[in-house]
C-alpha cells in the first residue's frame, strides 16, 4: 500500500505519452511534422542562417577598423632617444609606445554596396532552396500517404469479398448436402475462398509496408502506435477543366522558378563587383599615439672603471620625466587619406570581368531552362489529371457492370445452371474491377494534389 503513490504518480507521467502514441495522424499534420523535424531540412535552415551572417558581415564592412597598439622596447647597444633624437652608446634605454589607429575607405568603386546585394540574393537562394525542399518532402508525403489509405481500402475489400465468398461456400454446402449441386461445385468455392484468404493476407502486408514506408518519411520510431485520419475522398474527385497557361503563370512563385531569378539577380552584382576592380581606392586613416622614454633626461656622467668600459648606470640607464608627463609631451595625432589607382594587375581584373559576365549569361539561361521545364510539367500534370479522371469514370463504370454481372452468376449458380468455374472468373473478375477502381481513384486525388501544388494552393485533405 505504501507504494500507491508511486504508481499513481507514474500513471500520471506516462498517460501523456500514450496519449500521444495513439493520436491520429492527418496529412496536414505529417507534412508539418516533416517541416519541423526533417533532418535535411535542418541542415538548410543552418545554411540560411550562415548566409545571413553572411549578409552582416558585407553590411558591417562599411564602418572602420579600430585598433589599439602597445609596443615595449628595450635597448641596450646604440640606439636613439625617440623624444631628443640623440644617440645613445652602450645605455640601456627603454621605450614604450602606445596608440589607437582607424581605417575606413571611402570609396571602392561600389563594390561593398554591390557585395550587400550579392549576398541578400544568396540569401533569398537559400531560402527558396529550403521552401523547394519543403515542397519536395510534401509530396512526397502526400503519395506515400495516399498509399496507405489505399491499401486500406483494398483490405476492406478483399475482406469483404472473402465474407462474401464464405456465404456462397455455406450455401453451397448445403445445396450439396440437399443434393442439388455436385460435389465438384463446393470444392471450387472452397478453392475460391482459399485465394479470398490470401488475397486479405497480401492486403494486410501491402497496408503495414504502406505505414511503414510514411513512418519512415516522418523519421517516427516503428513501434509507435501509428494511424492516420480517413478523410472523405468522394468529394475530392470532382474536377474543374484546367488551363494550362493559367496554371502556368500561377505557379511562377515556385522556389525552383524564384531560385533562378536570384541567382540571375546575384550574378549580375558579381559582375558589378568585378567591375569595380577598375575603379580607383580613396581610403581615409585616423590615429593617435604617444610613446614613453627613460633616456629623455639628461644623465649625470658616472667615471669609467679601469677597464675602461662603462659604469654600472651606463648599462641599467638613469632616471627620466614622469610617464604621465611623456605621454602628453609626445602625442602624435595623425590624418591621412590615400588613393589608389590601379594601372596594371597580370590582366586579373578584365578576366575576373569575362567569368561575371558568363555568369550571367549561365544564370540568364539556367532560368529558362527552368521555366521550360515547368511549362512541361505543368502540361504534363494537367494530362495526367486529365486521363486519371476519365478512368475513374470508366473503371466505376466497369465495377457498377462487373457487380450486376456477379450478381447474375451467382443467381444462377445458386440454383445450378452455371458451374463453380464461372463463379470463380465472375468473382475474381469483379475484385479486379474494384482494385482498379480504387487505384484510379486514389491515383485522380494525387495528381488533383499536384495541380494545386502548382496553383501555389497548401496540399490538404
Amino acid at each position: 500500500m505504501k507504494y500507491r503513490p508511486f504508481y499513481l504518480w507514474l500513471l500520471v507521467l506516462l498517460l501523456p505519452l500514450s496519449v500521444m502514441g495513439q493520436q491520429t495522424w492527418s496529412l496536414e499534420a505529417c507534412i508539418r511534422y516533416a517541416w519541423e523535424n526533417n533532418l535535411t531540412i535542418k541542415q538548410q535552415e543552418l545554411g540560411v542562417n550562415q548566409t545571413e551572417n553572411t549578409l552582416f558581415q558585407s553590411k558591417m564592412a562599411f564602418g572602420p577598423s579600430v585598433s589599439a597598439r602597445i609596443s615595449e622596447n628595450v635597448n641596450w647597444g646604440q640606439s636613439v632617444d625617440l623624444s631628443t633624437l640623440t644617440i645613445l652608446n652602450h645605455v640601456r634605454s627603454s621605450n614604450t609606445g602606445m596608440g589607437i589607429y582607424a581605417d575606413m575607405d571611402l570609396f571602392t568603386g561600389l563594390q561593398k554596396l554591390n557585395t550587400v546585394k550579392q549576398e541578400k540574393a544568396k540569401l533569398s537562394i537559400a531560402i527558396q532552396e529550403v521552401q523547394k525542399l519543403r515542397n519536395e518532402i510534401s509530396i512526397e508525403i502526400t503519395r506515400s500517404y495516399l498509399n496507405v489509405l489505399l491499401a486500406g481500402e483494398i483490405l476492406d475489400a478483399a475482406r469483404q469479398s472473402r465474407e462474401s465468398v464464405a456465404e456462397q461456400c455455406a450455401r453451397t454446402r448445403k445445396l450439396v448436402d440437399a443434393g442439388s449441386q455436385p460435389l465438384s461445385a463446393l470444392l471450387e468455392v472452397e478453392s475460391q475462398l482459399a485465394t479470398e484468404e490470401l488475397q486479405v493476407v497480401e492486403a494486410q502486408n501491402n497496408l503495414r509496408t504502406y505505414y511503414l514506408n510514411l513512418q519512415q518519411l516522418l523519421d517516427l520510431p516503428t513501434n509507435t502506435d501509428f494511424r492516420i485520419v480517413i478523410p472523405q475522398i468522394g468529394d475530392l474527385l470532382q474536377m474543374e477543366p484546367v488551363s494550362v497557361e493559367e496554371l502556368y503563370y500561377a505557379s511562377q512563385e515556385l522556389p525552383q522558378i524564384k531560385k533562378t531569378e536570384f541567382s540571375l539577380e546575384q550574378r549580375q552584382h558579381e559582375l558589378a563587383i568585378a567591375q569595380g576592380g577598375r575603379s580607383p581606392r580613396l581610403s581615409l586613416s585616423l590615429g593617435y599615439s604617444s610613446f614613453y622614454s627613460d633616456a629623455n633626461k639628461k644623465k649625470e656622467e658616472a667615471p669609467a672603471d679601469e677597464t675602461g668600459g662603462g659604469s654600472l648606470d651606463d648599462l641599467l640607464g638613469g632616471s627620466s620625466a614622469g610617464f604621465w608627463d611623456q605621454l602628453k609631451n609626445n602625442n602624435n595625432p595623425s590624418i591621412g587619406l590615400s588613393l589608389t589607382i590601379p594601372i596594371f594587375n597580370k590582366w586579373q581584373v578584365n578576366t575576373n570581368v569575362k567569368n561575371a559576365s558568363l555568369g550571367v549569361e549561365m544564370a540568364e539561361l539556367e532560368m529558362k531552362n527552368a521555366r521550360q521545364l515547368l511549362m512541361k510539367e505543368v502540361q504534363q500534370a494537367a494530362n495526367d489529371a486529365t486521363s486519371t479522371y476519365l478512368r475513374v469514370q470508366a473503371t466505376e463504370r466497369n465495377v457498377k457492370a462487373m457487380e450486376e454481372s456477379f450478381r447474375y452468376v451467382q443467381q444462377k449458380f445458386d440454383i445450378g445452371m452455371l458451374n463453380g468455374t464461372d463463379y470463380i472468373v465472375s468473382k475474381t473478375n469483379l475484385f479486379k474491377a474494384e482494385s482498379n477502381y480504387l487505384q484510379a481513384k486514389y491515383e485522380h486525388v494525387f495528381k488533383l494534389k499536384i495541380l494545386d501544388f502548382y496553383k501555389g494552393i497548401p496540399i490538404t485533405l
